[in-house]
């Protein structure tokens, strides 16, 4: 499943990825960010429901300067503490900044935020390709589109859809920025059941895999580089 999953995004198509039974038991659709189109976002807001969101590779997040939100905003009584989060106890979220493309308009349109998600794929890969930092020319805050900074150490140290994206695309070979939508249920308004998030990608011909699948190739994969 894991080949199935890496075909699918290196082919720029959605996969519906779930992270864990004892963590958010939640299902996101994900896809490569580079490929993203206005279509897909649109998918994403309509199939999906939840935030809309760009994870990038940690390192990628630090030649950028893109902090972590809980970071910026120590100086507010209200800011999230470590433990903060009853799913994550050890860690804090993965939220950085907000941004909207400087070419967009007013930024929240589906042919915007793919603007905006194809533009931060854009400077991770420059980034990480030793180029210079043109972040603040491209981009305005706060905007639309979330960034997700994975955790340094990615799932060695968190085990979310931010480092689980992030760490799929790298199995891939793709660029490590990957956008993730949670799905929601219309009737519950809680997040869908794995069950019915399975019958979606059965239903639209969709790859479906489980965070223990890609945790597991991760873990395979650093025993070999490590033999």
């Amino acid at each position: 499943m894991i080949e199935d999953a890496c075909s699918a995004l290196r082919e720029g198509k959605i996969v519906l990825l779930y992270d864990f039974d004892d963590r958010e038991r939640e299902t996101d659709l994900i896809i490569r960010a580079d490929a993203v189109t206005p279509k897909d976002v649109l998918t994403m807001r309509r199939d999906g429901g939840g935030l809309i969101c760009t994870a990038v590779h940690p390192e990628a997040a630090k030649r950028l300067g893109l902090p972590f939100a809980s970071d910026l905003m120590q100086g507010f009584g209200a800011v999230e503490h470590l433990g903060d989060i009853p799913y994550d106890r050890k860690n804090h979220s993965s939220f950085s900044i907000w941004v909207n493309h400087r070419s967009t308009y007013t930024g929240i349109p589906d042919r915007d935020r793919a603007t905006t998600i194809n533009a931060i794929a854009d400077q991770v890969k420059i980034s990480l390709n030793g180029g210079g930092q043109n972040f603040a020319a491209e981009f305005r805050t706060p905007g639309h589109v979330a960034i997700l900074r994975a955790a340094e150490g990615l799932l060695d140290v968190r085990r979310g859809q931010t480092e689980l994206s992030i760490a799929l695309a790298e199995q891939a070979g793709l660029t490590p920025a990957v956008v993730v939508c949670e799905m929601l249920d219309d009737e519950t308004g809680l997040a869908l059941t794995k069950e019915d998030a399975m019958a979606y990608a059965e239903e639209h011909g969709l790859v479906f895999i489980e965070g223990k699948e890609v945790l597991e190739h991760w873990e395979e994969m650093n025993a070999a580089r490590n033999a």
